[in-house]
């Protein structure tokens, strides 16, 4: 393992940080300005970088900027005065793992260090793993069947039936089973049949000519139309209303179709892929689903196993979509720690890839360190399915009011719902995505997190510490977050 560099003008610092880490047997060099520290870079690398933020000559900032650039994957903590928030803000804006603010307490400068140091060491395992990342992630032998179906597959243009709960990423699959075919030059269009009313569902999948309905402006090509040579994929088929079925059997059966309107058919050469997570042969049997277009459809029928029947590759999932996330927002990624990572693959899962990927949105965007433990993550999720519904009423009690009265008022004014909020936030995303907006995550993580400081600071007087300890965040974590998103009304005491 490589030496902890620390660098700082005051000799004081340097020393009491050398000889706390030396009694953990942690190797050390030091430096007395940013500039010996980066000419030293030139033939050799830290393990952790521990940098004041303010020395003679370039600044722990411009160290930062200058090893950022070269090795973006080292941590570095930035020392600075507990009063200087703007340094400590622009450190993190720089990629610095953490700041220390003095004066430290040596026995937490340690134990930043050393969680610098776990990080660096996975950062080391991580960049040493293939860099290129597989079209489907999965190493469970029930993913390795789903594998093998699409190399076999590959050089066929046969109807492919996609059966599994919803989430397993059976539109992967399809793009998969397109991309490894002889049409994969040709366009892929998917449509989801669940998610158009039945009114605009045949004009969606044959296009409509010119004067057909109210609002037909023009002529328009179908779905169908523009996959010509290439691959159509009908996810939920199962929703898709009874005399529809009817037009796309003929469709699979003699490749011709009319737009709405129309009077001159239209040839279609196009591979169908169908997706559902019903049970297509109880539809048949209770009337709801052709049984000749289910015979139609169930060519070849590929079945996606659930997250739990392959819970092996939760980590190798989480840890992909963490990075994915992280991509997206620009920042650096997040890791679960072993507890975490063992917690979360024991547990049940019922939205199963898509709930996965959600979930490390959610860790990229509110959990408060680098590295995620188990209390960081959804009190849904850490205190069961069956969380306390009434735990909102009762937090919001309040101040002053007896621990029975408030369990009281919580079992008289508790939603009979568990969702409460979380249906009204869903709500407000819905509405932002409808219209477009492409910041969602951000916009609602900010608000969800504003909401929470402000809430906790009113409770506490203003007192910040108070407010960090009653949220379960650190110090240092409050202090940035009220920077960041220009809160008021915070003092130390």
């Amino acid at each position: 393992m490589k030496p902890i560099w620390i660098v700082d003008d005051d000799a004081s610092i340097r020393w009491v940080l050398e000889k706390a880490l030396a009694r953990e047997s942690l190797e050390t060099r030091s430096f007395a300005n940013a500039r010996e520290a980066l000419a030293a870079f030139e033939t050799d690398t830290p393990q952790v970088l521990v940098s004041d933020i303010r020395m003679p000559g370039e600044s722990g900032i411009d160290l930062l900027a200058a090893v950022k650039a070269r090795h973006p994957g080292l941590p570095v903590i930035i020392i600075t005065a507990f009063s200087d928030l703007d340094s400590a803000v622009a450190s993190f804006q720089g990629g610095a793992f953490d700041y220390l603010a003095k004066p430290f307490d040596i026995d937490q400068a340690v134990a930043l260090i050393r969680r610098a140091l776990e990080e660096s060491l996975r950062e080391a395992s991580v960049e040493s793993a293939p860099a290129e990342t597989p079209e489907i992630l999965g190493q469970a032998p029930a993913m390795q069947e789903v594998f093998r179906a699409i190399g076999r597959l590959s050089q066929s243009n046969v109807t492919v039936l996609i059966t599994g709960e919803s989430g397993t990423g059976k539109e992967l699959v399809a793009r998969a089973l397109h991309k490894h075919s002889p049409r994969a030059q040709q366009p892929f269009i998917a449509l989801n049949t669940a998610a158009i009313p039945k009114d605009l569902l045949e004009s969606e999948l044959f296009g409509h000519e010119r004067g057909a309905f109210t609002g037909a402006q023009a002529m328009r090509r179908g779905r169908f139309e523009q996959a010509e040579n290439g691959t159509l994929f009908l996810d939920e088929i199962g929703d898709m209303p009874f005399d529809l079925q009817t037009r796309l059997l003929r469709v699979l059966s003699d490749g011709h179709f009319y737009r709405v309107g129309g009077h001159q058919p239209v040839k279609a050469n196009v591979r169908v892929i169908a997706a559902t997570h019903q049970n297509l042969e109880q539809r048949v049997r209770d009337g709801l689903f052709r049984e000749d277009l289910y015979h139609r459809l169930n060519v070849i029928r590929l079945r996606l196993p659930s997250l739990r029947e392959r819970s092996d590759d939760i980590p190798l999932l989480a840890r992909h979509f963490l990075v994915q996330s992280a991509h997206q927002l620009g920042v650096e990624p997040k890791r679960l720690s072993e507890p975490a990572m063992r917690y979360l693959a024991g547990l049940e899962l019922p939205g199963n890839v898509r709930q996965l990927e959600n979930l490390c949105n959610w860790i990229t965007v509110m959990a408060p360190g680098q590295t995620v433990e188990v209390k960081d993550l959804p009190r849904d999720l850490t205190q069961g399915q069956a969380a306390p519904a009434q735990a909102p009423a009762q937090d919001a009690a309040p101040t002053g009011t007896p621990a029975s009265s408030q369990h009281a008022a919580a079992q008289a004014s508790a939603p009979p719902s568990p969702d409460g909020w979380i249906g009204l936030l869903e709500l407000q995303a819905a509405g932002m995505l409808g219209a477009g907006q492409v910041d969602v995550m951000d916009t609602l993580g900010r608000q969800f997190e504003s909401a929470l400081i402000k809430t906790a600071l009113k409770y506490t007087h203003g007192r910040k510490n108070d407010a960090a300890m009653r949220l379960g965040i650190g110090r240092n974590t409050i202090t940035r977050k009220i920077v960041e998103l220009g809160i008021d009304g915070a003092r130390d005491e």
